[in-house]
């Protein structure tokens, strides 16, 4: 049933809205900005900070949390006064005074929502100084660092970890002064249930979450002759990068990119985009085997690290089902220590391999001991896209006005099956363009399987392929995929393949993609919209859009790997996965 309209009278101006409609979303249609820290569009609402604060005609003595304050019928609010804003300030000013004082070191200076804040406010001065909470820097995690004397309790974390990804890893804990945000017990976040998507450091409006740093290793390799440096790029990178240098949302940049890596020093740039087409090869063989030959379905895609260790400790019972494929940026490293340091005659210790990724929870997986062959690391580091921004900023280039380049080869030659990677529903068309063709034989008419494209969290289809139909799941945000694997479970729904990525949107809205630019936020699905643009762009315009048809990587079977789930392609491109209990769970 359609909500009935309500006028509000806000500054004076009316302005008609649904009911249920709250006070900062009905100023927002007026062109008022309330300022605010716990609330978040994109999230449950707190009221928590209270920064939003406005004052309602006819209720004395008290203001209104405009955030979580329902419009009325009549109702008349004021946003702004000399009151309103001496208690706004007073409020950042007691939020700040227990904070840090460390602003010009801080790795969020300059984007950092309450120090934006607290300038808009007009706070220069601490006038309440005292006591401050102390912790101490819980960085032990591979991915996630948690540091509890920048957080301001707005809860965001909280909730994002519970409604978006469904891990429920965060909660408040304790009371009053000594309140603190942290896993159950206050355990380290890699004992605890934590998957390391990054999705706390994403929301988070300080920086009490953060990435665990590997610029500092990366620039020693570049500095160290002894070592072969070569860098990959994650498909979602080309999309998002630019938005750090001043580039409108979907905006590609991949040549841009290139360049500006190879102007940093690596010996060599390569595209993870070429073993994303590989993955596809070796995931529709794998596929097309489990129906031809009656094994488990579905076939759940493993290419997303965080849902692997989302499955791995919230659903064991189906890594069996599991597609045993590494990811793409962990297959590339397998071929760039094998395949590569033979064609440069190069000891494979003496080849640094960095990835350039979207997501934070790479930087775990790089650490896992199936992805050492021989007690020989395949990934040395991995740099989210913010700190690759970082560094090529820090190095002085001019990333605007570079002229673009192109990957080396062979390992950087794709398709565009490969670009669409980067974005949810993009394996699943990837997928299907190449199994497609190989049930049918015959060539695909159109390659586009636009039914799977899905910027929201959810989407189940039938496709008609040959004289089968395809049942295939398409999830992203790990709340959206409990409800395809639940329906697995209890037998609800017979899927033949189903995807599932970690963060919101796919990697296009990975944990380590930049902070988005202003007018955005880091769930918005317009701005992730725009980045999954970008990467069908790219994808429409190039010659070859199916992945067994990428050259490379045809020549690298019959150079190097053989068959396609055969005996060496098996040894170096698949994994195996195994349930893991947090720390003290037996």
């Amino acid at each position: 049933m359609a909500k009935k309209d309500i006028t509000v009278i806000i500054d004076g101006q009316e302005v008609v809205v649904p009911q249920g409609t709250t006070i900062m979303e009905a100023a927002k249609q007026l062109g008022i900005n309330i300022p605010h820290l716990c609330y978040h569009p994109a999230l449950s609402v707190e009221g928590a900070c209270r920064v939003c604060i406005v004052k309602v005609k006819g209720v004395d003595n008290s203001f209104a949390a405009s955030c979580c304050t329902a419009a009325q019928e009549g109702m008349e609010v004021l946003t702004n006064s000399p009151e309103i804003r001496q208690a706004r300030r007073d409020i950042v000013e007691l939020i700040l005074d227990n904070h840090p004082k460390d602003c010009q070191t801080c790795e969020r200076d300059g984007k950092c929502e309450l120090q934006n804040l607290a300038y808009s406010l007009g706070v220069r001065d601490r006038l309440f100084e005292g006591k401050r909470k102390r912790y101490p820097l819980e960085d032990s995690s591979k991915s996630v660092v948690r540091n509890a004397e920048k957080c301001i309790l707005c809860g965001r974390c909280v909730r994002v970890c519970e409604e978006v990804q469904g891990v429920c890893n965060l909660s408040q804990n304790h009371r009053g002064f000594n309140t603190v945000v942290s896993p159950a017990f206050g355990e380290k976040m890699d004992d605890s249930v934590c998957i390391q998507c990054g999705q706390c450091i994403n929301v988070c409006p300080t920086a009490s979450f953060l990435e665990q740093r590997h610029t500092d290793r990366v620039w020693a390799a570049l500095a160290d002759p002894t070592k072969h440096v070569v860098v990959q790029t994650a498909p979602s990178i080309r999309a998002a990068i630019g938005e750090s240098f001043g580039f409108a949302p979907g905006t590609p940049c991949t040549g841009k990119m290139v360049t500006a890596l190879r102007r940093l020093g690596f010996d060599a740039v390569f595209d993870t985009n070429f073993s994303a087409d590989l993955t596809i090869i070796e995931e529709a063989h794998e596929l097309i085997n489990r129906i031809k030959n009656g094994g488990l379905l579905p076939l759940l895609t493993s290419c997303s690290p965080g849902w692997i260790n989302f499955m791995e400790k919230f659903y064991p019972e189906l890594i069996p089902y599991a597609s045993t494929c590494r990811s793409p940026m962990s297959m590339l490293s397998a071929l760039l220590k094998t395949y590569y340091a033979k064609k440069i005659n190069k000891d494979p210790k003496d080849i640094y391999v960095v990835g350039v990724m979207p997501c934070v929870a790479k930087k775990y997986e790089m650490d896992r001991p199936e992805h050492y062959f021989d007690g020989m690391q395949l990934t040395d580091a991995v740099l989210t896209t913010r700190e690759a921004a970082w560094m090529i900023n820090s190095y002085g280039i001019d990333f605007a006005n570079l002229a673009d380049d192109d990957f080396d080869t062979p390992l950087g030659e794709s398709t565009g099956a490969a670009d669409i990677f980067g974005t949810t529903g993009g394996v699943m068309e990837a997928a299907l363009r190449t199994v497609a063709e190989e049930i049918t034989g015959k060539p695909l008419e159109q390659v586009e399987f636009t039914e799977v494209r899905a910027v929201e969290g959810l989407r189940e289809r039938t496709l008609r392929v040959g004289d089968l139909d395809i049942n295939i799941g398409v999830a992203n945000g790990l709340v959206n995929a409990k409800e395809l694997l639940n329906k697995v479970i209890n037998k609800e729904k017979q899927f033949h393949v189903i995807e599932i990525m970690a963060c919101p949107g796919g990697c296009i809205g990975g944990g380590g993609q930049p902070y988005p630019p202003k007018g955005y936020n880091v769930l918005d699905k317009d701005l992730l919209a725009k980045r999954a643009a970008a990467l069908y762009d790219i994808d429409s315009h190039k010659k070859t859009r199916s992945s067994h048809k990428n050259p490379a990587i045809q020549k690298i079977y019959e150079e190097f790997l053989g068959e396609p789930g055969g005996e060496k392609a098996h040894h170096l491109l698949h994994t195996t996965y195994k349930q893991k209990l947090p720390k003290g769970i037996k």
